[in-house]
This record gives C-alpha cells, structure tokens and sequence, in this order.
C-alpha cells in the first residue's frame, strides 16, 4: 500500500493566522493596584480627568518676568516674591521679578522664565528689597511648561489592549489613578511526558541512566509564560501511559485556558499526548516551515486549548516565541502582537540556505554587526544563552558577511 503523500508545510505567517483565529480574548477582569500593575493588559482604556501638568509651570530654577520689562540685558529688577514647587504665588507685579523653582506655578502676568545661572543677585542694605540683574534678554515662554503639555483633560492617556511597563504605570498615577482595571492572567497547565526525562535534583549527573536527559525545558517554558503575565501551574512529568495522560489533561482542562506540552508531536511518533488529547477533544499536527521547529499541535481539550511544543529545546523555546508568544498576548487583548525588529548588518556567512524560515541564533559585536553562534544546532540551547536576538532568515536565502538582515532582540521576545 503506497504511502500517502505529505501535507507541504504550512508558512508561519499561515500558521500564525490560524492559531490567531481560534483565540477569544478573556472577558473576565480585576482591579489592580497601579504599582502592581507591571506586565498586565488593559482592559478599558484610561482617560484623563485633569490637565497634566495641571498649571503652567517653571522647567527650571530662576526668575518669572515679563519680557517687556527686560528690554536690554544688565536690566535690574526687584524681586516681589518667592515661589517654590507645591506653593501658589501671586500675580506678578509690573517691573518685578519673582524667584522661582523648578515645577513651582508661573504667576500671572509672567510670561518667561530666566535661569538663575544668568542671573545675578544685587547687593542691598539690610531690610531693602532684594534685587537681581538680569543678563539675557528672555523670550517669550521661555522655560514654561504649559498646563496639558504632557496630557489634556479628557484624553484617553493609555488604551484597552495595551500591556502596561514602568512609564505607562507612572503615566496612569500622573492623573491620579490608584488602580486600573486589566484582563485576569491567563491560567497555564505546564506538563511534559517522556520516560527519558529527568528533574535535575533527582538524579546526579554521574548516575543518570543511559537515553536519560534533564527536564530543560520545563525551566524555561515556566519563566516565558510567568514574564507574558500568566498564572502557571507546573504539573511536572507525567508518566508515559495513556490513562495518565488522560486523566492529567482532564484534570488540567477543568481549571486551566490552555494546556502546554513539550515532545511528542512530531508527525508519526509514537507517544500517547495525540490519542489521549483526541480522546477528550481535538487536535491539530502541523508542520511549519520554520527552522529549528517545525512539529507544532494545537487543539482543544474541554473549553481549554492545547499547544504541544517540538522537544528540542532550542525548537521549543523558538517555536514559543514565534507562536504561543502571541497566541498568549491575544487572549489577553493585546492587539499589537509583531516585536520590534532592526535592520543590521551581518558580520558572518551563512552560504547554505534552508528552504525552511530560519531564526538564527546571534549577538550584537562592538563594531555594530552581529556574530553568528558556530552551532546552530536545535539541541544546543547555549546558543540562546550566548545569543541577545534572533535573525529572521527568508527561506531560501544566503547570507554574506556585510548584508543586512532582520535583528529581532531577545529583549521583545522575553519581556
């Protein structure tokens, strides 16, 4: 009986839409408070109740005036009063000055401000008033910060689907919000399956068994799911039984969004995560073009998803990335799901093109190019650790030393 012929493999980009399609955003959200804020995803947008800053406002330390009164520099004024941050002065006397300090309100009638470095305070008898010479002719102004500079009433300061960092929480607690509403985490079951696999701690290097290797990638697949903001349960190794593995899916789909896998995906390995996943919903084998990857599944169990990831760790933690990355990021909300990418210079040759997408495993030299780990191997995942970034490589293409390439940073792959 003849073999049927393989499915050709399917883009990424194709494969990205269509695990992107059977997303439904989390509906369910909870309040935080805005200093815990930190890697969650708006649920509603944030609009402004007051103008930011709230008043016009000195940028410097120096000296309110009115820039008629100033028409030549060496003019002498007397300074009719003092204003400092958190403070309300007056309106500002005709042919004086007002001493002023950075983030202070700007009196009325003032319209510049001059730096007390071209300044200078003028000696008077004990009592007078002071006075100060200044030493520039000001423009108008000048050192003014001017109320909603920074933000305007009523203005919608960060949107639903945003995934909030360090700046936008201090941009929310500029306007005086003290929490915000995000999407709940999602709830992640972590499990591997394989009788090869062994947690480091339990056995010593020196008496692992043969055909025995440690669990990497359990490690690094629960630390990329906790930094994308998810509630991870780790149900460690699951024995390589069917029931098992069964009653470990049914377990993991009544509480959990998605269940992650790793192993056993590849098209016609014998293992037993397809038939119990089949068994209890449906799934999905693909092969993707892209190298180091390839095996990729996807289905349901119950209301939960599943993705099973190829073994390899570098295969794993690549194909997580390009994937499960913004799969996870989706069912949050986050509508700008693309990382950030440059344009960078190739300081090494890669003369045998893959038909296959590949990601490249590089570091960024101090000459500005990027160095290229000598084994690209998918098991050899010191190449991820010596490496800061990715290149995207087309299938089919050659790189040459001095080309341009797409530099995908591990820092908008990992945060």
């Amino acid at each position: 009986m003849a073999t049927p012929p393989r499915a050709p493999l399917k883009p990424l980009s194709e494969a990205l839409a269509q695990l992107l399609a059977t997303v439904t955003p989390l509906a369910q959200t909870e309040r935080v408070a805005t200093l815990e804020a930190d890697g969650r995803v708006l649920a509603q947008d944030v609009v402004s109740a007051l103008h930011v800053p709230p008043q016009d406002n000195s940028s410097m330390d120096g000296y309110a005036l009115r820039v008629q009164d100033v028409a030549q520099a060496g003019t002498v004024l007397p300074v009719s009063q003092r204003i400092a941050a958190g403070s309300a002065g007056t309106p500002l006397q005709s042919g004086t000055v007002a001493r002023i300090f950075t983030g202070a309100p700007v009196p009325a009638g003032a319209d510049a401000i001059v730096m007390q470095e071209d300044c200078v305070a003028v000696p008077v008898a004990e009592g007078a008033t002071p006075q100060v010479q200044v030493n520039v002719v000001a423009q108008p102004g000048q050192w003014i910060r001017r109320a909603g500079e920074d933000v305007t009433r009523g203005a919608v300061v960060l949107a639903a689907g945003q995934r909030l960092g360090p700046a936008a929480q201090g941009l929310a607690a500029s306007i005086g919000m003290d929490r915000l509403t995000v999407v709940r985490r999602p709830r992640v079951a972590l499990f591997s399956t394989g009788d090869e696999l062994v947690m480091p701690g339990s056995v010593a290097p020196q008496d692992m068994p043969p055909g025995a290797i440690y669990n990497s990638n359990r490690f690094f697949l629960n630390s990329l799911l906790r930094r994308l903001g998810c509630e991870v349960t780790d149900l460690g190794i699951v024995p390589d039984q069917f029931d098992a593995t069964v009653q470990a899916l049914r377990d993991a789909a009544a509480t959990h969004d998605v269940i992650l896998t790793s192993g056993g995906v590849s098209v016609g390995e014998e293992d037993h995560i397809k038939p119990a996943v089949q068994s209890l919903g449906s799934l999905d084998l693909w092969q993707i073009a892209i190298k180091p990857g390839k095996p990729f599944a996807h289905g349901k169990v119950g209301a939960a998803h599943f993705i099973g990831l190829p073994g390899n760790p570098v295969s794993s933690f690549v194909t997580f990335m390009v994937l499960v990355r913004p799969f996870l990021l989706r069912l949050q909300g986050v509508m700008v799901l693309e990382p950030i990418s440059q344009v960078a210079r190739a300081d090494f040759a890669w003369p045998r093109a893959d038909k296959r997408q590949e990601f490249l495993r590089v570091r960024r030299n101090a000459q500005g190019g990027l160095d290229l780990f000598p084994n690209q191997s998918s098991g050899v995942l010191t190449s991820a650790v010596w490496g800061d970034g990715l290149v995207d490589n087309p299938g089919g293409q050659t790189i040459q030393p001095g080309d341009t390439v797409r530099f995908i940073p591990f820092v908008e792959l990992l945060a």
